[in-house]
């Protein structure tokens, strides 16, 4: 089984592809888009890299993810110097994820079951007055708190719990771009459209 998705990139994806047979995403490319921030972003999808290489099909030298729109009315608009590609992905080789879930990973809070144990879980942080909860993960609070702290970091697994109901409310994952899973190549500068869909296209 498989499914359709979407993702944005640079140009120079395409012509990794075409060149090598693949895209993997290196440690200098999250450097040279993240610059200042880019060491949280590195712990950050490594992190989520090694989670999910249990759960998913990836290359093993594979350590970070490419992000992917499952539903095509989330889909990324065309931006300036960049191409759109839709994705035929084996089901075993994407990790779906609900996107509030990762946004509470993202920040170093605590990803709750449900409303009730979020409500908790603040009221917990209140009694020991805790007004920062990601000081708790990348300070030296968490070192006065450490069952707090522990809490937090177990609680990260529930990214993987599995994706909303909702479709549109959930984020894909992939490790790799291989031609075979190349359905369509949207060019969104045409200078660099006239370069390469001839030869794209006639194969």
């Amino acid at each position: 089984m498989s499914r359709i998705v979407w993702t944005r990139q640079v140009p120079q994806v395409w012509d990794e592809i075409q060149e090598t047979g693949r895209y993997l995403v290196l440690e200098e490319y999250v450097r040279a888009k993240n610059g200042e921030i880019s060491d949280y972003y590195i712990e950050l999808y490594r992190w989520f890299t090694e989670e999910a290489r249990s759960r998913v099909s990836m290359p093993e030298e594979a350590k970070f993810p490419i992000w992917v729109t499952v539903d095509e009315g989330q889909k990324l608009a065309p931006a300036p110097h960049t191409i759109g590609f839709t994705l035929e992905v084996p089901d075993d080789a994407i990790v779906i994820v609900d996107y509030d879930k990762w946004g509470y990973r993202v920040n170093h809070w605590y990803v709750p079951r449900d409303e009730a144990d979020e409500k908790a879980h603040n009221e917990e942080l209140a009694r020991y007055g805790i007004g920062n909860e990601a000081a708790l993960i990348t300070g030296e609070q968490g070192n006065f708190y450490p069952q707090i702290k522990r809490k937090i970091q177990s609680s990260w697994q529930r990214v993987f719990d599995g994706p909303n109901e909702r479709m549109d409310l959930n984020v894909g994952a992939i490790w790799q771009i291989i031609p075979e899973w190349v359905k369509d190549v949207e060019f969104y500068d045409e200078t660099y459209a006239d370069q390469w869909t001839e030869g794209y296209y006639d194969d």
